[in-house]
């Protein structure tokens, strides 16, 4: 089998001696698409931003994170500026507080162009102008001076992802990347990611809380929740039977969009504060399945069928489900 791309084993991430994310073992490999699903507070964005050496100075992180093999947890600055948007770029989910709103969009692209391939001039220019191209930015050439403010909302989205494209990344990280756009520009910025990779070959890690989009986008999907992976595999397999009880409860919390109208089916409590985890399992409080060794005792991420790995003292023994959950992105 080819080596992964980034390989992650065991990273945790703590501020002022509070663990908010717990030993993350993640494999990835080239040209692959992986999403990120859980709740807010389950620790998907901070998984990358501590990869990445983008948290604050206070965080503790311990763990690795390889490269094509190379170590670049807490590797020097100047290591890590040759990977961010060089090897892996990130986009995030409010382009607003991303782009710099007093500069013009082609300045910060040709910024981008000039840190990461050493472009300049008009030849910066021209590629920053294929790029807008390329994600759909209509009339680049005349847009190419214009400010972020004189774009849409799903415009400044498409730019952002231009500017991660600008150093050819072999890893693209997209954080929300549809939050607080309507339902319509939402499935294009779906499309345009889908055809990014085929062209590109870049792997995609998808970070959601919308499991609709999670299931257009990509191949595996990892379930995350407490700071931990409770269970990851082919969206296939995990979306036609889930087997932890957490995993369930998140497509049980999906509105049918056929059928008659019924209450949804939400799962009780919320995540618990990292200050205050349970001893067991995090998710036991609000486990229907939970049962007395859940509370004390921590299940471990292990390998149970083919690509499958759970972490559950008591999964679910489910029948397959028969809906066909290649689901619509959320409205």
């Amino acid at each position: 089998m080819e080596p992964s791309l980034v390989e992650i084993r065991g990273l945790s991430v703590a501020f002022d001696g509070v663990p908010v994310l717990r030993g993350i073992d993640l494999d990835i490999r080239r040209g692959e698409a992986i999403g990120l699903v859980g709740e807010s507070g389950c620790g998907k964005s901070v998984t990358w931003l501590a990869a990445l050496g983008l948290l604050p100075g206070k965080a503790a992180i311990s763990g690795s994170v390889r490269l094509d093999g190379s170590e670049i947890l807490g590797a020097p600055r100047s290591v890590l500026e040759s990977v961010r948007g060089g090897r892996i770029a990130m986009i995030f989910q409010d382009p607003s507080s991303s782009l710099n709103p007093v500069l013009r969009i082609g300045r910060q692209i040709t910024e981008a162009l000039a840190i990461h391939r050493g472009l300049v001039g008009e030849a910066a220019k021209s590629e920053a102008l294929r790029l807008m191209d390329l994600v759909g930015i209509p009339d680049a050439r005349r847009r190419f001076d214009l400010y972020p403010h004189e774009f849409s909302g799903g415009q400044c989205q498409r730019l952002m992802i231009a500017m991660a494209l600008a150093g050819e990344p072999d890893l693209l990280v997209a954080d929300e990347p549809t939050t607080a756009l309507d339902a319509t520009i939402q499935a294009q910025i779906l499309d345009l990611l889908i055809t990014l990779r085929a062209e590109t070959g870049m792997a995609t890690i998808f970070i959601s809380h919308d499991l609709g989009a999670v299931s257009q986008v990509c191949e595996r999907a990892c379930v995350m929740y407490a700071g931990r992976i409770v269970e990851q595999g082919s969206i296939d397999a995990l979306f036609s039977n889930p087997y932890h009880p957490y995993t369930l409860g998140l497509f049980d919390a999906i509105p049918e969009l056929d059928g008659p109208r019924d209450r949804l089916i939400p799962i009780p409590g919320t995540v618990p504060d990292p200050r205050h985890l349970p001893e067991g399992c995090a998710f036991s409080p609000r486990c229907s399945r939970a049962e007395a060794d859940c509370r004390v005792r921590r299940p471990d991420l292990k390998a149970v069928a083919g690509d499958r790995s759970l972490a559950c003292h008591h999964p679910v023994d489910a029948p397959q489900r028969t809906d066909e959950m290649r689901l619509e992105p959320a409205s």
